[in-house]
């Protein structure tokens, strides 16, 4: 493996907390805001912070050269249809729910890793792949009179965003970590702007700021934490190192939100974390 697995635990350390982050201040705005509004926050603020970086450092600018835009296209639009299930999604199910379902992002990431980049399903991939589903079917219960239909929209979110994080790591390959996020944010700013009141803003007070900040933070440190994690190490390697978010959301729902803690939700995220570790192990090897 030519990846350092230290430099991975360290982005992705950033990436947890980052998203962890978000995921609480939509929390704060939602009662407010429509998800458009919530993602309009987040584009707007990192155009500005990006541009700023841009203007004050020659070589950022040297950066934002007009290359694999289609490809950038393609990125940004779905992963902006997956923020949108997913910011959705944590209105109306427990957060740990949420977050136990995102992790099947990993599974759908060693599935397209093959055919887009070129990567092997090794026996232990294909053991996460499966130990991830069987989570899954543990959380969601089917069949059952628990089942929610909100849970579609995290898987739907879980698939768009190994999509676009395949994306992503293509996009490494030529193109720099700030063009990736600038070109997300300018992306992905009309396509928020398109669902939003033009005065959404006024709405908003001073006990919503913190939760402004949030979305305007996270929302840009989440990836760039993310895509520096995807230049030290393997696709199916890095992603999965975000499972820690499970207890900590888990913690904060029950804090904060007086949300039940499910034993299903606990042992479904705990098979599909048995098969992640497996296969980090199996990396780790010469």
């Amino acid at each position: 493996m030519t990846h350092s697995l230290s430099r991975v635990v360290l982005w992705m350390t950033g990436a947890l907390l980052s998203f962890s982050a978000m995921a609480v201040s939509v929390r704060g705005l939602a009662g407010r805001l429509n998800i458009f509004e919530i993602l309009c926050i987040r584009n707007a603020c990192g155009v500005a912070i990006l541009v700023a970086l841009a203007v004050t450092h020659s070589e950022l600018r040297r950066a934002l050269v007009l290359r694999r835009m289609a490809l950038h296209g393609v990125r940004n639009s779905v992963h902006f249809a997956a923020q949108y299930a997913w910011a959705l999604s944590l209105t109306l199910l427990p957060l740990a729910t949420v977050f136990a379902l995102e992790f099947t992002m990993p599974a759908w990431v060693a599935v397209l890793a093959m055919p887009l980049l070129g990567e092997r399903m090794t026996l232990p991939r294909a053991g996460s792949v499966i130990l991830g589903f069987a989570g899954v079917l543990i959380i969601v219960r089917p069949g059952i009179e628990s089942f929610q239909p909100a849970v579609l929209l995290v898987l739907a979110a879980a698939l768009g965003f190994a999509i676009s994080l395949i994306a992503t790591k293509q996009l490494t390959r030529t193109v720099s970590t700030f063009a990736i996020l600038f070109w997300m944010n300018a992306m992905q700013l009309p396509m928020a702007l398109a669902g939003s009141d033009p005065q959404f803003a006024l709405r908003l007070d001073a006990q919503h700021i913190p939760s402004v900040i949030g979305v305007a933070v996270a929302g840009l440190s989440s990836h760039f934490c993310l895509t520096n994690a995807f230049r030290a190490g393997d696709a199916t390697v890095v992603v999965p190192f975000d499972f820690l978010r499970i207890p900590l959301i888990a913690l904060v729902g029950w804090l904060f939100y007086g949300e039940v803690l499910d034993a299903f939700v606990f042992a479904g995220a705990a098979l599909i974390i048995s098969g992640v570790v497996l296969n980090l192990r199996a990396e780790r090897r010469p």
